[in-house]
């Protein structure tokens, strides 16, 4: 068995696609699919439901996938670990991010690219929450920064980085951009500007509500929080966002960010990783550089942090 021959299984999961999983892995079509029959040969199962067109993979080889998976993974850290023994550590980090969490995700890669300069850092921050456990799981991930969830399984390994607050931001104009703070009913009453409701960050705010009895209709809802702010900007509608995303933006000329009371609610956000052992030497190094940086404290410095 060759670590090329699960490197084309792994692929052909991925593109579910023969020739778009060759063309990935650098290779003619007829050589991956030969090297793909050879495996099966040599493990004496099948791994491939084949048709007209690609199918899947068996039972058989959803299992194998895994074992897959994991083997390159073990070899891509065996890799790093004796890079890092040898001339520091180098390569490259793979960090995933809910949306609403990505404008803090410099805070780490700031001083980690400081610490290691060999290392090169590839940030996917618009993952949904669910699919960052799924990719770490499955070794598509070195990290992720995300909701910290009461039941997280324990084969995950969690750094806290912060509670996660809400602002209310809107038009310097609006009577509420006077006021040290507004309640979420207050907030309801505006013209709203949300995330969509496929989205953990959404969630959330909806739950929020909820609590307060409330059920806000947004007239407007975005993909991403750099869209609520580019929104509010015209002078239109409000938003509620992520007290952490001011650590991007500032609060913008003609905009006020007012914490929201009553409810007053956070949410934990951390540094994710799978705590099998030993764990990727990048996703340590990275652990390390999120318990020496103390995140919720630069983002309590940011306006709207708190409520006065």
């Amino acid at each position: 068995m060759l670590f090329r021959q699960l490197e084309y299984l792994v692929a052909l999961s991925r593109e579910r696609h023969f020739a778009r999983a060759a063309q990935s892995c650098y290779v003619s079509q007829p050589a991956l699919s030969e090297a793909i029959r050879k495996l099966e040969e040599e493990l004496d199962v099948p791994l491939v439901r084949r048709g007209r067109s690609y199918e899947g993979l068996t039972p058989e080889g959803e299992r194998i996938l895994m074992w897959a998976q994991r083997i390159l993974a073990d070899r891509e850290a065996l890799t790093d670990e004796v890079g890092a023994l040898r001339t520091g550590l180098s390569g490259r980090l793979r960090i995933g991010s809910v949306p609403t969490a990505s404008g803090a995700v410099s805070l780490l890669t700031g001083p980690f690219c400081v610490e290691h300069p060999m290392v090169t850092v590839d940030v996917m921050g618009n993952l949904p929450s669910e699919e960052i456990l799924r990719q770490l799981q499955n070794f598509e991930l070195d990290a992720g920064i995300t909701y910290v969830p009461e039941n997280l399984s324990e084969n995950f390994h969690v750094v806290t980085l912060y509670e996660e607050k809400y602002v209310l931001l809107t038009n310097i104009g609006d009577g509420l951009a006077r006021q040290s703070t507004a309640t979420w009913t207050e907030a309801s009453r505006l013209p709203l500007c949300l995330l969509n409701p496929t989205m953990q960050g959404r969630r959330v705010l909806d739950e929020i509500f909820a609590e307060a009895g409330l059920r806000p209709a947004p007239r407007v809802e975005c993909d991403s929080v750099a869209a609520l702010f580019s929104h509010v900007r015209t002078g239109r509608w409000a938003s509620i966002v992520p007290h952490s995303w001011l650590h991007v933006f500032g609060v913008p000329d003609g905009m006020r960010a007012v914490p929201l009371v009553e409810p007053t609610r956070t949410m934990p956000i951390g540094l994710v990783t799978t705590s099998r052992e030993p764990g990727p030497v990048m996703a340590r190094a990275l652990a390390e550089t999120a318990r020496a940086t103390d995140v919720a404290a630069i983002l309590e410095r940011l306006p709207g942090a708190t409520p006065a």
